[in-house]
């Protein structure tokens, strides 16, 4: 397996580079780049820089449209309802998240629903967006795409890999954020196993005959022949929770489901996402809840470690960890490294500029 080493700032310089030379303002790029950077330090590349390439296929293709803000459909005061226009998830849903903490922090609580965005990447994103802002936040998403997840019982897909969210800060140490597909694995997480010529794990994946399999190789088969399926995690919890993520996050907030009617697009993913933002400060059991968790933690860590684990981590404790190994450089594999370049030529030949390929900034 090749793999190389992009220095971090040069990365997100390069990122907001190729989304200037297509067309989007300053902030849209800047918004985009941390985002996917973002992930990439965090240890989620499966939702990092390596969408690029299918971001701009996307946008050639007409179906993202850049330069987009979260349209107001419905104003409840406490209840908001959005419309994201198709436009760059990173940066609709940035105004959407600004907009529901605002309303959280006037009345103490939002309910806000945002639909049709282009991908709005790692959801989790947005739950540090409201935890930075003092905020609770759990976020219900689903994804309007080529259906990859089996439904538990089946074999073929019918929904996608529908996130379910959590952010909660807490005083005196780092913020929990629960952040999980309700699939067994990610799809980005296979794409990036593809492209490494490595497994993924066990129970993860179907073959198109519908046997179990480790070869991430199922899901980018040849023109014409059938894909295999992921698998929801934990059986039928996963797919139970997969189901409330395509009720509450698209059917509640009029966003389109996973159905075959819905899947014209050609790149394009589209997502919807209902957000509940609160302030725990209105409860008025700050120092108790922080107090109480605290003890808790230290509770739950004292617990005797399993055989080869080294440490009992909290949600959100190995993305911090990542995002110190990954301060300086970020890995890639050459795969996704020629992607990139093909992408920055994709943008020059329609556009007359594009920032160099990136392999030219590669650490070897």
């Amino acid at each position: 397996m090749s793999e190389c080493l992009i220095p971090t700032p040069a990365l997100r310089q390069w990122v907001i580079d190729l989304w200037l030379a297509a067309g989007s303002s300053r902030q849209e790029a800047e918004l985009t780049a941390a985002h996917l950077v973002g992930a990439n330090l965090a240890g989620h590349d499966s939702h990092g820089v390596g969408m690029v390439p299918r971001y701009v296929n996307s946008w050639l293709a007409n179906e993202l449209q850049l330069n987009q803000h979260a349209e107001t459909v419905t104003d409840g005061g406490t209840m908001l309802m959005l419309d994201g226009r198709r436009g760059m998830g990173q940066a609709v849903t940035h105004e959407a998240m600004e907009l529901a903490i605002a309303r959280a922090r006037e009345h103490g609580v939002c309910v806000m629903g945002l639909r049709n965005s282009h991908h709005l990447g790692r959801v989790g994103h947005w739950a540090e967006q409201a935890v930075a802002a003092g905020m609770i936040s759990v976020h219900f998403t689903n994804a309007v795409s080529k259906p990859i997840v089996a439904p538990h019982g089946g074999t073929q897909g019918r929904f996608v890999t529908n996130p379910f969210t959590v952010g909660v800060p807490v005083k005196g140490r780092e913020p929990v954020v629960l952040d999980f597909a309700t699939s067994a694995i990610a799809l980005g997480k296979v794409r990036v196993a593809h492209n490494k010529k490595v497994s993924v794990p066990p129970a993860s994946l179907l073959d198109a005959q519908g046997l179990p399999t480790d070869d991430p190789g199922v899901m980018f088969p040849a023109a014409g022949a059938a894909p295999g399926a992921l698998l929801p995690f934990g059986g039928h919890k996963g797919y139970a929770l997969a189901m409330v993520c395509e009720l509450l996050g698209a059917a509640l907030v009029g966003g389109e489901t996973t159905r075959p009617q819905h899947l014209t697009m050609k790149h394009a993913i589209w997502n919807n996402m209902l957000a509940i933002v609160f302030d725990p400060a209105r409860m008025g059991t700050g120092e108790v809840f922080g107090d109480e968790f605290n003890a808790f933690v230290e509770w739950v860590k004292s617990a005797p470690l399993q055989q080869g684990s080294d440490a009992i981590l909290m949600p959100g404790e190995p993305e911090k960890a990542m995002r110190a190994a990954r301060a300086d450089a970020v890995p890639m594999d050459a795969e996704t490294l020629a992607q990139m370049d093909q992408s920055a030529a994709l943008v020059r030949a329609h556009r007359g500029t594009a920032p160099g390929p990136l392999s030219e900034i590669a650490m070897r």
